[in-house]
């Protein structure tokens, strides 16, 4: 097969096509032919040598893709070949067949192409594990999205509007926070030009957000703090802008009962990413399938074109989701 490898870590120019063996499936996974893959910021990461992939993993890029079942593993059931699934992949998206464990599969929504499918798992994964289990976002309650318009933002304001929460973003441009507000946002709020601790507060006649999910880390910490509410979550799902603060003062957490967790999914277990895709399939694949919701396509690229997309994901103009077609 044909896959996009990493010739060293660096810059896009650093992906090269090359022919590969075609992956073995394991008792527990399917094989896949891959019709539609998603770029991640963890490829960003991983192609510059930053994000090495968990032991087992395949070493090739692509953390989710959309295809039909070619291979089934003898404990890969329910599925048969010839099924159209979309996968949160351990690695290997970037190729024309991956092998994902079978649990880490879905089905397509009704009337969703290869690349809409696609565009689904590292964004559904990653928000409903951390906005909705971490983060405890309720009906009626508030929330702050940082990076409203990337691919994780554009699904948590249109996730968390769905199921009854009030949603506010931070985007960088008037395009970008026009975005935010086609999408569900109650606000958006121009980084570049406006404190958004002093929005938030303003919005909320100072009560404040419950939760806060953001991915820039130590530069935001403390006024994330600020925007929540009593009793409020901030969940960290990314360090865009560094982990590390100085200084820190513990005391709102403890006055305002204040809760900062975090985490990732790639070094999950096949059994912790099977249960999130269980609740995805029970509480939003219907939300999907019936229009509701649907993942922002900013651009495709072909498969061989993987580093034209990884260049346009760095400049950071995109809104929603950029997607590889094999």
């Amino acid at each position: 097969m044909i896959a996009i490898a990493c010739s060293a870590a660096g810059g896009p120019e650093v992906l090269v096509p090359t022919e590969q063996p075609l992956p073995v499936p394991q008792p527990d996974e399917v094989l896949i032919r891959v019709a539609a893959a998603g770029v991640n910021r963890p490829d960003i990461l991983q192609r510059r040598g930053l994000y090495p992939p968990p032991p087992g993993a395949s070493p090739l890029l692509g953390l989710e893709a959309a295809g039909e079942v070619v291979e089934v593993g003898a404990l890969a059931s329910p599925w048969r070949v010839g099924d159209s699934v979309t996968a949160l992949c351990n690695g290997g998206g970037y190729a024309e067949y991956c092998a994902v464990p079978a649990p880490q599969c879905l089905p397509w929504p009704a009337g969703f192409d290869a690349v809409m499918a696609a565009a689904l798992p590292e964004t559904c994964f990653t928000v409903w594990a951390n906005l909705f289990q971490a983060g405890r976002l309720q009906a009626g309650e508030r929330a702050l999205v940082h990076g409203g318009t990337s691919g994780i933002g554009t699904t948590a304001l249109q996730l968390g509007r769905a199921r009854g929460a009030s949603m506010y973003a931070t985007a960088g441009s008037a395009e970008k926070c026009a975005a935010c507000l086609r999408l569900g946002a109650v606000a958006a709020i121009d980084y570049r030009t406006e404190d958004f601790v002093a929005e938030i507060l303003r919005l909320t006649a100072d009560r404040g957000v419950d939760v806060v999910l953001d991915m820039v880390g130590a530069p935001y910490t403390k006024k994330n703090l600020r925007c929540l509410a009593r009793d409020g979550r901030l969940v960290l799902i990314a360090f865009q802008g560094g982990s590390k603060v100085e200084r820190f003062d513990f005391l709102p957490v403890m006055t305002r009962r204040l809760t900062i967790t975090g985490s990732t999914m790639r070094p999950r277990s096949t059994a912790e990413k099977g249960a999130i895709a269980g609740e995805l399939e029970a509480e939003v694949w219907p939300l999907l399938s019936a229009g509701t919701i649907a993942p922002v396509i900013h651009a495709t690229f072909p498969l061989l074109e993987a580093a034209a997309a990884h260049r346009l994901m760095e400049e950071g103009t995109h809104i929603g989701k950029i997607m590889l077609t094999v």
